[in-house]
């Protein structure tokens, strides 16, 4: 599966399971800034996740959105010839995470602290969140069973469009992304390939009978609307956590979108502040450098 767009992902650090299905890790660059000494990133500040301990994956690169602010290419992306069955995908993780990490080895890099470098060759926390859609692997439960019984906590990133499988799925952490107030916003900022409005709002009342958070990834100008309507879609979900993000102007959504759809963390906040109006969610903590705000219920 040597094509155009998996040679470029390949540059771009991308580690694939196997030759025909497009299943890839790659760490995140809070997972290697941690490693050189830095901070971790906000998932550490609040659900305790250390990041150099994060693996970041997903078993399909496919997505049934095209979602203005992805970073991903939409133009050049990786044909899947077939899934990646769980087992070689666990076989190859850890193998894989090294070989990712390898410039990180304290041998090869003196400002990587060997303590923290061994750590990074056990990882205990999955991120199952890299790029695609993950709901769209049919042997996501199974996946999740395996990564939960080998002892890592799991989070599941979902776009919500199918409430079927997340039901099947048993993740630590259930996070979904919440792009509109309402259905004429989510499909002007989302553009799902099939209509998936009452797909997410199904999956949505999923969420306050596990650990779940909300994602809001703020546009300005285009879905920083009706903070009102995402109160009401938040409070009748009943997730655990609400994270209020801004959008970065960040690799490929530059085509897209400009640096002005990029709000500033006061933005966000203030957006954040204006939300909690309308439900009994409160700030609960916040990030500036990753412009989030996380929201969580009064009680």
């Amino acid at each position: 599966m040597q094509s155009e767009a998996c040679r470029a992902l390949i540059k771009q650090g991308y580690q694939f399971f196997s030759p025909r299905s497009s299943a890839a890790l790659k760490p995140c660059m809070w997972n290697k800034r941690t490693l050189r000494g830095g901070d971790m990133c906000y998932k550490a500040q609040f659900y305790g996740i250390s990041s150099h301990r994060c693996v970041q994956m997903t078993p399909t690169l496919k997505c049934n959105q095209r979602c203005l602010f992805c970073w991903r290419s939409m133009e050049y992306e990786v044909v899947e010839e077939e899934e990646c069955p769980p087992e070689v995908i666990m076989d190859r993780l850890h193998p894989l995470q090294k070989k990712a990490l390898a410039g990180y080895n304290p041998v090869a890099n003196s400002a990587i602290e060997p303590k923290l470098w061994e750590e990074a060759l056990a990882p205990d926390m999955a991120a199952v969140s890299l790029s695609g859609e993950p709901t769209l692997y049919s042997q996501l439960p199974r996946l999740f069973d395996l990564l939960n019984d080998a002892g890592f906590t799991t989070f599941l990133v979902t776009n919500g469009t199918r409430p079927e499988m997340v039901k099947k799925c048993s993740p630590y952490q259930t996070y979904v992304s919440l792009d509109g107030p309402d259905e004429e916003t989510y499909q002007r900022v989302c553009r799902p390939m099939e209509d998936s409005w009452e797909q997410v709002l199904e999956t949505l009342s999923l969420l306050g009978s596990r650990r779940s958070a909300i994602r809001i990834t703020v546009v300005k100008g285009l879905n920083d609307i009706s903070p009102e309507g995402y109160a009401r879609l938040i409070q009748d979900a009943g997730p655990l956590y609400v994270e209020v993000k801004g959008y970065m102007y960040l690799g490929y959504s530059r085509n897209r979108l400009t640096r002005a759809h990029m709000p500033s963390h006061e933005y966000v906040a203030a957006f954040a502040n204006e939300i909690t109006k309308y439900c009994d969610y409160e700030v609960h903590d916040e990030s500036p450098v990753s412009r989030v705000v996380c929201l969580t219920r009064g009680d």
